[in-house]
């Protein structure tokens, strides 16, 4: 069987601090409720700048540039360590900083909905021409308009602030006098993810050498929805974002499903491949800004930083079996039924004894497990624990259960078995797929033969079902590509036409 494979990823982080005060859920929420609120007064102060942003060691994990070996062996919390000579750029992506974005998300809008101050728009312009993967995009920034114009749209509420600093430099209109879903709120959400998808996805196209016009599909899995009052989250994200990067030869759609979204988008990029349908898939996801600062009324109360000040995305390949790149073991997909319970241990035993099973593999045959990998520093402040390690502790245990490990061996297990968390708390970014970067670099050094990728969701949050959810797949080394042993019709037919010429030709000779 001719496996898909998983070609590389890419990983990209964006800085918004006004965008956290602005834009955050809970930020927006505190002002509506409180808007004296001493939260809000003390939170611009625990805001990072963005030399602090690149130095940190979880960003510089997230797009390439520190081995997730390495940042297990810092001391927590890892905001106290900062990365002499760390850079903005990574073998993955890189760190975007606010005013750049904000020239990224005009450029992305569509319907000139998004206008920008004069001299700002000028500094933006400057840095894009200075970007290896913008500089082609610059001259579509215009020449922005007056601040007076902005202020005018933003006071009388049709239009949604961008700021620097505290300063207001630009907004975003609403796309409808009345419609709520394309308010100026939402569509600045929107437009977030599509900027910061399209970011993504030109990151991975220069990562991988890839050629555009060979893209034929993309998939888009991040936690936002786009559409209008009559088709509310009717989409598409994935075409936007490719009609910017410029992937002509594509279409694509989008597949939502919180936080296991990305591993089901894989799954059906894998078999759209494999069945032969499409060539080259792009999975991509782009931020959420709800989800900006989400806990951050506990990382000020206790005196810390507020980490989740970034918006992340990430863009993955699946391609044909070149024989070379880690396939996708697609005859055993792990998958949380209906009917398969509720319970942590249910939930494990579907999507990660049940797999292995069918493939003969025990749990010691994968070198890492990626499941929910959000960093600590920001969800042990609010008391939601250390994600990742409590994933990995649930599937010692299991382990444990099978009688594939030994008992007194479950700690040393749980702590090998996969990565500290390294991703922002942005839902669908965490779940599964940044390990796919060092997995895949890894398995082609031979430093790695398996991963398993596992996503899970939490289908509660939208009131419709109490149902959790959860897919996997396993993803390990090319075996190289077999030789194609089957005859065609085609053949069989020109076989039997030249016996039956040999043997007409014996005839003639008796």
């Amino acid at each position: 069987m001719m496996f898909p494979v998983l070609k590389g990823a890419s990983y990209i982080l964006v800085h918004t601090p006004d965008m956290v005060m602005h834009n955050g859920t809970t930020q927006t929420l505190e002002r509506e409720i409180n808007p004296a609120s001493d939260y809000l007064k003390k939170a611009v102060e625990h805001l990072r700048p963005f030399e602090d942003v690149v130095a940190y060691p979880v960003t510089q994990t997230y797009i390439g540039n520190y081995d997730p070996e390495e940042l297990a062996k810092l001391s927590r919390p890892w905001f106290n360590h900062k990365l002499e000579g760390a850079t903005r750029f990574g073998k993955f992506g890189e760190i975007m900083p606010q005013d750049e974005f904000y020239g990224l998300i005009k450029i992305s809008d569509a319907f000139d909905l998004v206008k920008l101050e004069k001299e700002f728009t000028k500094q933006v312009k400057a840095k894009f021409e200075a970007h290896k993967l913008l500089k082609d995009y610059a001259a579509k920034l215009g020449e922005g308009v007056d601040a007076s114009e902005i202020e005018k749209m933003v006071d009388s509420g049709i239009a949604e602030g961008l700021y620097m600093n505290g300063k207001l430099v630009g907004c975003v209109k609403r796309a409808h006098e009345f419609d709520k879903n394309l308010s100026a709120h939402v569509i600045t959400e929107n437009l977030a993810v599509k900027a910061s998808g399209v970011l993504a996805v030109l990151h991975l196209i220069d990562k991988l050498g890839i050629n555009k016009d060979e893209i034929d599909y993309i998939i888009e899995c991040s936690e936002e929805a786009c559409g209008d009052m009559n088709q509310r989250g009717g989409g598409n994200f994935a075409k936007a974002i490719g009609e910017v990067v410029g992937l002509k030869n594509a279409t694509g759609c989008d597949i939502r499903g919180f936080c296991a979204g990305p591993t089901h988008a894989l799954v059906n990029a894998a078999g759209l491949v494999q069945s032969g349908v499409f060539k080259n898939i792009v999975v991509v996801g782009g931020g959420a800004t709800a989800k900006l600062g989400m806990n951050g009324k506990d990382h000020v109360k206790k005196g810390f930083p507020i980490v989740e000040d970034v918006l992340g995305g990430f863009a993955v390949l699946v391609s044909e079996n070149d024989g070379v790149h880690p396939i996708i073991r697609t005859d055993a997909i792990g998958k949380h039924n209906i009917g398969s319970g509720a319970t942590p241990q249910a939930v494990m035993e579907a999507i990660v004894a049940k797999p292995l099973e069918k493939l003969g593999l025990k749990f010691t045959d994968i070198d890492k497990y990626s499941t929910e990998m959000q960093n600590p520093d920001a969800t042990e402040t609010a008391g939601a624990g250390d994600v990742p390690a409590s994933n990995y502790k649930m599937i010692a245990a299991l382990a444990v259960m099978k009688g594939q490990i030994e008992k007194a061996k479950m700690a040393e297990f749980a702590k090998n078995c996969g990565y500290v968390g390294f991703a922002p708390t942005q839902g669908h970014v965490p779940s599964g797929v940044p390990i796919i970067g060092f997995g895949v670099e890894k398995i082609l050094n031979g430093t790695m033969n398996r991963f398993m990728l596992v996503g899970k969701g939490s289908l509660f949050l939208a009131r419709m079902t109490n149902l959790f959810d959860g897919i996997s797949f396993v993803v390990e080394k090319n075996p190289g590509k077999q030789e194609d042993t089957t005859i065609s019709k085609e053949e069989v037919k020109n076989m039997v036409a030249e016996a039956m010429k040999e043997f007409a030709s014996y005839l003639l000779q008796k």
